[in-house]
């Protein structure tokens, strides 16, 4: 990318340590994306270090002792075992690392402020009257300034006053080698697929990180009081492709050298110009059907490509085969007489949720966002965290959860009869 001479020029561009991308999204919030408020967030290493790794450990017998010792100006992690004792290890500046840090708070300490996401609300502004379950200060990822540039995932983020503070009710404990470790009330869960974030993609297991980045099997719910198992041949290091879990949103993590892999927008554009350049027709009404433009992708167009759910057959808007019986949602095919939902169908304009740059062949079932065939298969096999004990898999570029029987379906289009 760069000549030799570029090194220590100040234009080198800074080097991206990899992005989250906010499932649930297609490319962008219902809002716009504002500040520190986005659908997906670039970690760049930074002008100058601010990592933080521990270093002193002071046991305290009262809560004032405490605070004595949680210095503003220095990071510093208590952990409440009683009334009378409370443990608080101070973190220590580290110049080979960058912290960022991700949660719902809006306070200048986190960098990525992340809110819940509510399936289907890419066109609704309403989002924020839920009872957020997402913590202020969910979690941090530590980058390492020089190549690999490793990044790594801890539960909890320094609130204002430098603090990360768990109270006599969050779970936490003494580690065999004398240190303090802790979760946070819902938790953070992060996957590893198998075989990186690629075609051959795989889901991992489901695991739990702890406040030092130490890796546990899921507790029974998420808030319980006991911890999972120790998994120790497993580590807090994030990949390609890893999801990180923060109970209300999901995050995808992506490596630079993963994106540079995936298709960009551009090539989205161009797979969305091809497919309407065959000009598909509706087989009953004979108009010619198009992809509306990636920016309108909350308004149903009259061109627009509508699927039934159940065939896969790709028409054009029309009125009849309403099925009484069903509140009127399912139609019957003209084409196959096979009843199902009828569905408008919708680009995936997020290319961070592509594993592959295959065309757009396939849709999911039952919101019709269309993307590449590796890519639907590879998501309706996910099972993603909802609420404090489900899982289930769902649409990456709108959240909504799958149905049918294997939660997406191949589109048969029909060409131009002339």
């Amino acid at each position: 990318m760069f000549s030799p001479d570029q090194e220590n020029h100040p234009s080198k561009a800074p080097v991206k340590y990899g992005e989250l991308i906010v499932l649930g999204y297609n490319g962008s919030l219902p809002n716009g994306d504002r500040g520190r408020r986005k659908s997906r967030f670039a970690l760049f290493k930074r002008p100058k270090a601010n990592g933080v790794k521990p270093s002193t450990v002071h046991i305290a017998c009262t809560p004032q002792a405490a605070k004595a010792i949680s210095n503003k100006d220095q990071h510093s992690i208590s952990y409440t075992l009683s009334r009378a004792q409370t443990v608080v290890v101070e973190y220590t500046h580290d110049s080979n690392t960058d912290m960022f840090q991700i949660g719902r708070s809006t306070e200048s300490p986190i960098d990525f402020v992340v809110t819940d996401t509510v399936p289907g609300s890419q066109n609704n502004s309403d989002t924020q009257s839920v009872q957020s379950t997402i913590s202020r200060f969910a979690c941090r990822i530590i980058c390492e300034r020089n190549p690999p540039f490793t990044a790594r995932i801890y539960a909890a983020g320094f609130d204002s006053s430098k603090n990360i503070f768990l109270g006599e009710k969050a779970a936490k404990w003494k580690t065999s080698d004398g240190q303090m470790d802790g979760l946070t009330t819902n938790g953070v869960l992060v996957m590893h697929p198998r075989n990186g974030f690629t075609e051959d993609s795989k889901p991992g297991v489901w695991r739990e990180i702890s406040v030092c980045g130490n890796v546990f099997s899921l507790r029974e719910t998420r808030s319980a009081q006991q911890r999972g198992k120790m998994v120790e041949n497993e580590t807090n290091q994030l990949q390609d492709g890893s999801l990180i879990d923060l109970c209300g949103a999901t995050l995808l993590w992506r490596t630079a050298e993963g994106l540079s892999r995936t298709p960009t927008v551009k090539h989205l554009e161009a797979l969305r110009q091809e497919i309407n350049a065959a000009r598909p027709q509706c087989p009953v009404g004979f108009n010619t059907l198009a992809f509306p433009s990636m920016k309108r992708k909350d308004v149903v167009d009259e061109k627009q490509p509508w699927v039934y759910l159940n065939c896969g057959h790709v028409h054009g808007y029309h009125n009849w085969g309403n099925k009484e019986e069903r509140d009127g949602k399912d139609r019957e095919c003209p084409m196959c007489r096979s009843v199902g939902p009828y569905v408008p169908l919708w680009l995936g304009c997020e290319a961070g949720f592509y594993v592959d740059a295959g065309p757009p062949t396939h849709a999911f079932s039952p919101c019709g966002h269309v993307c590449s065939e590796k890519t639907t298969a590879y998501w309706s096999q996910i099972p993603l965290p909802h609420g404090t004990h489900t899982f289930h898999a769902a649409c990456p570029f709108c959240a909504h959860q799958l149905a049918g029987e294997q939660g997406y379906i191949r589109l048969i289009f029909q060409g131009p009869l002339d």
